[in-house]
């Protein structure tokens, strides 16, 4: 990219977060780290060096949203780039979801990328140039192989969200994408599922292996790419198989 960009990643701190933001700092887009746990972020921020700021708020808080993107755009400028990574995971199906899990989920996976989406979108449309990608998942396609109900519902609505921001902004230049990964190597494979369970999902993927955190962060490179402005409303699969469509 020719001129300074600068990209906000929510969930930073998180597997995905982590190394989209390595991946970021290689094109050297200015790093905008966001998650709840300052220290965290404070320590991931010196860990890549330069071109960072971290910033500790809750997505799910529309007013903490809007306040720290008014901060962000004081102090770094406006938001080019947004990348909803922030997410939660729930197992459990319906007749085991209480009501306080589903809004957890919602709130976090769903209602978080909308509230960035909205406090972003007026400098977006300034620049007549913004990419914003949704992170959602195979779930929302199959109904939840291991994940939950509340899971995989937040996660379809943030497909129909990709879809009415990209149709409401294409004419701003404003790309809207999703990417819907499947059983990335993160703690919701290593720590929330049984060996068993890994074992008989790994049966079930025809490349016979999970994806590595750095795959997910190179579709990202590619639809936050100039040349990647031809693509919205896109949800691009990322499963090794599990699904065609």
């Amino acid at each position: 990219m020719t001129e300074k960009k600068v990209a906000l990643i929510t969930g930073a701190v998180g597997v995905l977060g982590r190394a989209t933001a390595r991946c970021l700092r290689e094109d050297s887009i200015f790093t905008v780290l966001a998650d709840l746990d300052q220290d965290a972020l404070n320590d991931l921020s010196r860990q890549l060096g330069g071109n960072t700021y971290p910033i500790a708020f809750d997505v799910g808080d529309s007013a903490q949203v809007d306040a720290a993107v008014g901060k962000i755009e004081k102090d770094v400028g406006t938001v080019d780039i947004l990348l909803n990574i922030a997410g939660v995971l729930s197992n459990n199906k319906a007749l085991e979801t209480k009501p306080e899990e589903w809004r957890r989920i919602m709130r976090v996976n769903l209602d978080g990328a909308f509230y960035l989406s909205r406090a972003v979108l007026p400098g977006m449309k300034r620049k007549g140039w913004g990419r914003i990608i949704n992170t959602s998942s195979l779930a929302a396609k199959s109904g939840g192989i291991t994940a939950g109900t509340a899971y995989s519902v937040s996660k379809g609505g943030l497909i129909s969200l990709t879809f009415s921001l990209a149709a409401e902004t294409a004419r701003f230049g404003i790309t809207v994408n999703g990417i819907a990964p499947a059983y990335v190597r993160t703690p919701m494979i290593t720590e929330q599922l049984t060996e068993a369970q890994r074992q008989e999902v790994l049966k079930k993927i025809p490349v016979a292996r999970f994806c590595e955190p750095e795959e997910f962060a190179h579709v990202v490179r590619f639809l936050i790419h100039p040349l990647a402005g031809f693509i919205t409303g896109e949800i691009i699969d990322q499963n090794g198989g599990l699904l065609f469509d």
